[in-house]
């Protein structure tokens, strides 16, 4: 361990105090929760579509909702219709390769999307231009956006239809106020 290395009070003290704060965050958020479970709920119910995206660790947060919408949360039921754009590595590579970085989730959002739909982006910035440019693309396909971000929201915030932004905390606790949210959500469409 260097000797600049924090100690591992100080770094569970840090985290703790951070959870605290997107907590406290999280619990001013009920309006926008609502909105986000009644704009889900809606959009499943008429047979439409969520797509998920982000990048890093909230590529791994985006995964993780679309794969509790098809398989389950804790209840089976029917599966949910649900696409991680994160998930097809043939596609990611594809288009990086092929058209840059920037575009591989609007052109799957241009290939899959409908009216309709909802593109659900993570993004503890708002500002990656892939995820700005899926936004933009699912505006133009008559496809709504919901943004589940940190920081002030970034770029995206405007982009999105419905924001939920946790702010006044670092990008590790953006993550895990992000996946309260997830598992809100998912308790929100069990059976009851």
């Amino acid at each position: 361990m260097s000797p600049s290395a924090r100690t591992a009070e100080v770094c569970i003290q840090h985290r703790l105090d951070q959870a605290k704060v997107g907590i406290q965050k999280l619990a001013a958020m009920q309006p926008e929760l609502n909105a986000l479970i009644t704009l889900v709920r809606h959009a499943l119910a008429d047979g439409k579509m969520i797509l998920t995206c982000g990048n890093g660790g909230s590529a791994a947060e985006a995964l993780h909702l679309s794969e509790e919408l098809i398989g389950r949360y804790r209840s089976s039921r029917a599966p949910l219709k649900s696409i991680c754009l994160c998930a097809d590595t043939t596609a990611l590579t594809c288009i990086g390769n092929d058209f840059g970085f920037d575009h591989v989730y609007s052109r799957q959002v241009e290939a899959l999307a409908s009216k309709g739909d909802l593109l659900i982006v993570l993004s503890t910035s708002g500002n990656s231009p892939n995820i700005l440019r899926a936004l933009e693309a699912a505006k133009s396909r008559g496809t709504g956006t919901i943004g589940l971000l940190g920081a002030d929201g970034g770029k995206a915030r405007t982009l999105c239809d419905l924001s939920l932004v946790v702010t006044g905390v670092d990008g590790s606790a953006v993550q895990e106020i992000h996946q309260m949210i997830i598992h809100i959500l998912c308790e929100t469409l069990e059976p009851s």
